[in-house]
């Protein structure tokens, strides 16, 4: 049985960031379903540099056909100079600028680039990764000041770029998805205390189950892994 049956016969999906741990699991969960035509990989390891419009370019240029289902999985929470911040005293610009890029800029940017050559006449749903922590009214707790703006940023673009694909393409859905903690680099060093902690493998799945039974009237709306709105 097919994982998306509210979707066309033939899909083809794509994948960005699939070197991830997320994104590695989406790729390989949908290319085992051979109701799925499909499934395109991109990631900088494959040479797809989404910050890089050349690299952009000849990354759409290649599509073997134009995408019915895009998962954006990109995303940073920590690294070299760049950790969640607990006070407001620790928030830098080079953090700021670094969160922004890789969770905000490089997503809305490859969006903008395809919400256009996706199909019209029959569903399909280009999907970012978000974050809990992105909502605005749910931050009872403070800290992670670069990463909780940069999500809410991206929720806002989600939405915006949603309200005009809805006169463009009615049939198309735009998703910011919360996957949970899910046990991969990005969340590793705060796994302490987390009560349900998901493979990726997991969290994928539970996922594609949010994309397949989600509707037009959800487009541009922030949605947990169970299926529930998160208010921005």
């Amino acid at each position: 049985m097919t994982l998306l049956p509210s979707f066309q016969p033939g899909l083809h999906a794509l994948v960005v960031g699939a070197s991830g741990g997320l994104g590695r699991a989406f790729s390989d969960v949908l290319d085992a379903d051979p109701a799925i035509a499909h499934v395109t990989r991109w990631s900088r390891a494959s040479g797809v540099d989404p910050a890089d419009p050349a690299s952009l370019d000849a990354a759409i240029a290649a599509l073997p056909a134009p995408p019915d289902l895009v998962i954006i999985t990109q995303g940073v929470l920590h690294g070299p100079g760049l950790g969640p911040e607990k006070a407001n005293s620790q928030l830098t610009p080079e953090a700021l600028a670094t969160s922004f890029a890789i969770n905000t800029i490089g997503p809305a940017l490859v969006a903008a680039r395809l919400l256009p050559l996706m199909a019209k006449g029959r569903k399909t749903v280009l999907a970012v990764l978000s974050a809990r922590v992105g909502s605005i009214s749910d931050n009872r707790l403070g800290g992670w000041h670069s990463y909780r703006a940069s999500k809410a940023a991206l929720n806002q673009l989600i939405r915006t770029m949603a309200i005009e694909q809805a006169r463009k393409n009615p049939d198309q859905l735009l998703l910011a998805l919360h996957p949970g903690t899910v046990d991969t680099g990005l969340s590793k060093p705060f796994q302490k205390g987390v009560k349900t902690l998901f493979t990726p493998e997991e969290s994928a799945r539970h996922l594609l189950r949010v994309i397949d039974t989600a509707t037009p009237a959800q487009s541009g709306l922030l949605i947990d892994w169970q299926g529930l709105t998160i208010p921005f």
